[in-house]
């Protein structure tokens, strides 16, 4: 495990053992969006931010991964669907642990959507990975979701049953969603030897996400995996800079944001 263990100190804060992480893979299934046009600058603000690592797929490791400024680690994504797939939620492999380990990869991560009509194969990529990564002394993030008709992606009946089948699996580290309820989430926490992080998802206020993320880090989260609700900031660093203070020094949400209660 020692490699897994060197490496999940460049993800991990070795103090807290917490971590915020920005995925910025959306580009892949969602195409140019804003706040991923110019990768290099946006980087750049995260890791001045204080983020702890980035996802991103493997060509774009190139345009701007520790260029300038301070280091951060690099977690590259595995999975790729696009948003013009008949079915979105079907998640292919489009890139190797070892493709991954020639570009400096500190990680990998996966996407596994339970309830998908694909779930078998999702899976069955899981498996494989894992392997792959225990071979080769990389961490896995497994992102795992219930998505799928009829399925409610918040219960947190279907988020506990994600995180076991991530954690058995053999994951490292877990990015799953929020159930909307602490005692719930500390439950599901407990339940998992593994980090298990909550999603940033979709864009809402500053102050709404950093509640929402204070809650489940003091029942017991690792951190965030924020994309969209950090990157498409006005002021990326300086929303990143208030993240890191509620999930790294337990800062109140409004004093990490210099508002006044």
């Amino acid at each position: 495990m020692i490699g897994k263990d060197i490496r999940i100190e460049r993800i991990m804060n070795r103090n807290t053992g917490r971590s915020v992480i920005v995925p910025m893979d959306h580009g892949f299934s969602m195409g140019q969006i804003d706040g991923l046009l110019d990768m290099t600058k946006v980087i750049s603000d995260v890791s001045e931010g204080g983020a702890n690592a980035i996802v991103l797929h493997k060509g774009l490791v190139k345009r701007g991964h520790r260029k300038h400024g301070r280091d951060i680690g690099l977690i590259i994504h595995l999975s790729g669907s696009t948003s013009l797939n008949p079915d979105p939620n079907d998640k292919v492999q489009v890139c190797t642990v070892e493709e991954a380990i020639t570009l400096g990869a500190d990680a990998v991560s996966i996407h596994i959507n339970l309830g998908s009509p694909n779930e078998s194969k999702m899976l069955e990529i899981g498996a494989k990975v894992t392997k792959d990564c225990a071979h080769w002394g990389i961490p896995l993030l497994t992102m795992v979701y219930p998505r799928g008709k009829g399925i409610d992606s918040f219960s947190a009946q279907n988020v506990g049953h994600a995180v076991r089948v991530a954690e058995e699996l053999g994951s490292d580290m877990i990015k799953t969603n929020y159930p909307n309820d602490p005692e719930a989430f500390r439950k599901i926490v407990k339940a998992c030897s593994v980090p298990v992080f909550i999603a940033g998802g979709e864009k809402v206020g500053d102050l709404d996400s950093l509640k929402i993320i204070r809650d489940s880090v003091k029942v017991g989260g690792a951190g965030v995996c924020v994309g969209r609700n950090s990157f498409q900031r006005a002021d990326t660093t300086a929303f990143v800079k208030a993240l890191c203070s509620v999930v790294h020094d337990e800062v109140d949400p409004e004093k990490a944001l210099g508002k006044k209660k």
